[in-house]
């Protein structure tokens, strides 16, 4: 799907933490297992709104490394929700173009788990557009540990280079809502120059209306990566 934007103003990387599903479900006095649920719903519909806003590709943080501190029934609530998206949604990402992978460790998902999600990497494979890409099990600093550690036994000593950015590149937006203003180990190396983008909107009530005020947030930016302004230069 082609995009009528600008492609120099439009963030083709974007990533969200999709913060405050919990706080959501507590304000509407709510289980906070319905605030996941909820927050599966967001996601789908900043899915199909992303390509028409001329984003290529999104990354999501859905799980982190650090959540299997969460209780243990929350957690299993999570992992039952991966997999029934996983389930409802894969037919409808083939037909709308998206491509899906899920990155992450996957030693510590259920075996079952890890089948859904090869079974829908491997029907989505072919989607052009849009590259969704879900964090799951995640973390950046276990990340770049692992890319260095994979590379150093071949690479020579002055071949590691921070060009090394992996397959999605860097992320030209960084979106968190709930109104927390960190990174919390999420794709820190790709978000080197990022965008930096925080709504106090919980993630169940972000919409494609508010994704579109955020990209029009990052048109009003100058992005210089560390140069002058053209017009100072």
């Amino acid at each position: 799907m082609q995009s009528s934007l600008d492609d120099r103003q439009t963030p083709a990387h974007v990533a969200i933490i999709m913060d405050g599903n919990g706080r959501w479900a507590r304000a509407q006095s709510l289980p906070r297992a319905a605030g996941h649920r909820a927050g599966i719903d967001a996601l789908r519909e900043i899915v199909r709104a992303a390509p028409d806003q001329g984003i290529r590709t999104l990354s999501v943080y859905a799980f982190s490394a650090d959540n299997w501190q969460r209780p243990p029934a929350e957690v299993a609530a999570l992992m039952r929700l991966f997999s029934e998206y996983l389930d409802a949604e894969t037919e409808d990402l083939v037909r709308d173009g998206v491509r899906l992978s899920v990155i992450g460790r996957r030693d510590r998902l259920a075996q079952g788990l890890v089948a859904e999600i090869e079974r829908s990497e491997a029907a989505t494979q072919f989607g052009d557009a849009l590259n969704l890409r879900v964090a799951i099990d995640y973390s950046a600093r276990h990340a770049i540990l692992a890319a260095a550690r994979a590379l150093a036994p071949e690479a020579g000593e002055h071949e590691l280079t921070r060009e090394l950015a992996g397959d999605a590149g860097a992320v030209d937006l960084l979106i968190r809502t709930s109104g927390e203003q960190r990174l919390s180990d999420f794709m820190l190396w790709e978000c080197a120059y990022a965008e930096l983008y925080f709504t106090q909107k919980h993630w169940p009530g972000f919409t494609a209306a508010d994704l579109a005020e955020a990209l029009d947030a990052y048109r009003a930016r100058s992005r210089t990566f560390g140069a002058l302004p053209a017009e100072a230069a």
